[in-house]
């Protein structure tokens, strides 16, 4: 058997569900994959996904850092951008940043956690 790696999926530290559902579902446009709680009551462990991106999003305390930081890859950050414009968030009216690397535009959800979206230049 051969080494192979699939894509790393971060874990970000939410502590309102509800407001992750608004970034992540709502202003992101991301899709709920599945989602699980040990039983009713208690904190959510769910993956949401747009296209190949995907995220696990916690509830539970001491699992993830809070204000962690993901890159995403992709082409099109301008037309990514402008979508986000279109549909404004109290945690968000993102820029674009040309750097010689490449243009990027970040955003930040209700916890802190940064995500970095990235056009690399070739």
């Amino acid at each position: 058997m051969s080494v192979e790696f699939q894509p790393a999926i971060p874990v970000f530290c939410i502590f309102d569900e509800a407001k992750a559902r608004e970034f992540y579902l709502g202003w992101l446009g991301m899709t709920m994959d599945w989602e699980h709680r040990f039983k009713e009551g208690t904190p959510i462990y769910c993956q949401v996904s747009r296209g190949p991106v995907k995220f696990h999003l916690s509830g539970h305390s001491g699992e993830a850092s809070p204000a962690a930081t993901a890159l995403v890859y992709m082409h099109g950050v301008e037309e990514w951008h402008n979508e986000l414009m279109t549909k404004p968030h109290t945690h968000g009216r993102p820029g674009l940043q040309h750097e010689e690397w490449g243009i990027e535009c970040t955003v930040v959800d209700p916890f802190g956690n940064e995500i970095r979206f990235l056009q690399a230049k070739r």
